[in-house]
Formats: structure tokens, sequence, C-alpha cells
């Protein structure tokens, strides 16, 4: 069985983080949307940075979450700001 730590940019906190958000499973993890997850985080998660959610979206695409932030952000905070969640 695979653990959230198996996935591109994971490692031990986002095990324990994804549960507080109801993600338990890496199938659960992969059909879900990262900025869905990053909201109900937001609220859980005091130090929560856009490093998680670069981290779920890499993790997601299997591309490292630097990749994803050098290349996406403006898209990423955009859409942040659509939810009204943005920094």
């Amino acid at each position: 069985m695979m653990r959230f730590r198996d996935l591109k940019g994971f490692g031990q906190r986002s095990e324990e983080m994804l549960p507080l958000a109801g993600i338990t499973t890496v199938e659960e993890f992969l059909s879900a949307d990262p900025y869905e997850i990053f909201r109900e985080l937001k609220g859980k998660v005091p130090d929560l940075s856009l490093n998680a959610l670069y981290a779920m979206i890499g993790a997601q695409e299997d591309v490292h979450w630097q990749q994803v932030a050098r290349e996406r952000k403006t898209e990423i905070l955009l859409r942040l700001d659509d939810m009204g969640i943005a920094p």
C-alpha cells in the first residue's frame, strides 16, 4: 500500500496534515482537489504556507513542488484569490 511520503515532495509532515482534511489514503488524495484540501487545512494548520499547496499539486502531477512554485505561482494565487483565501 502506497503512503503519502511515497509521493514526490511529500514527507512525514504531509502524512500528519492530510488526515486533518479528511484525506486518509493516497487514492483519496489523488482524486481530491488540492485547492480544497488547502482550504480545509488553512483553518487547522496555523503555519500552513503556499509551499504545502505547491507540494500537493506537485505530488498529484509527479513534479517537484519547486517547479510548481516557479512555473505556476501566478495561476495558483489567482485561483486562491477567486476562492477568497489568497495570502
